[in-house]
């Protein structure tokens, strides 16, 4: 019988180091509240964390970019000016918007830890393997649903061919 545990994070003393600044208007993202609520240990270095939590931030404000606009044009400062019902005392939009990016950070490491994680030998290699397959395309799906959420667009579209 064989025990490998998850490596622990190393965090820095310094919490700005542990901040990945946005843009200004939309909000910062704290890289140890990433790691916890995602489920991510040790084993994703923070190099690679930071490299795919600024990917993930690039694509939510691109795919947000015409309706910031429209907000910054009517006079909100920033995203969690913007009116909004609060849930846990954050912004509704604000907590979409974190989603969003967390999830497709995560969607990026699955796919470039996939050949790490599939050498493992257990019996649940297979439903690791079926994991890595599906994982990606469902944490891209729930940012997809987030920003959608900030945009006040449906979920699905249908169309009959």
């Amino acid at each position: 019988m064989s025990f490998i545990a998850n490596q622990p994070v190393k965090t820095s003393t310094d919490p700005a180091s542990n901040i990945v600044e946005n843009d200004g208007w939309f909000p910062d993202i704290d890289l140890e509240t990433m790691r916890d609520n995602m489920r991510l240990d040790g084993t994703v270095t923070t190099p690679r964390l930071i490299d795919a939590t600024v990917a993930a931030i690039i694509y939510a404000n691109r795919e947000l970019s015409d309706w910031k606009k429209l907000q910054i044009t009517a006079g909100y400062a920033s995203l969690a000016e913007v009116p909004a019902d609060k849930v846990n005392r954050e912004s509704m939009l604000v907590s979409h918007y974190i989603r969003a990016v967390y999830c497709t950070a995560k969607a990026d490491l699955i796919e470039r830890y996939k050949d790490y994680d599939t050498t493992s030998t257990t019996l649940n290699e297979k439903k690791t393997t079926n994991y890595l397959d599906s994982a990606p395309d469902e944490q891209r799906r729930n940012a997809q649903w987030a920003i959608a959420d900030i945009l006040g667009v449906t979920h699905m579209t249908v169309e009959l061919i």
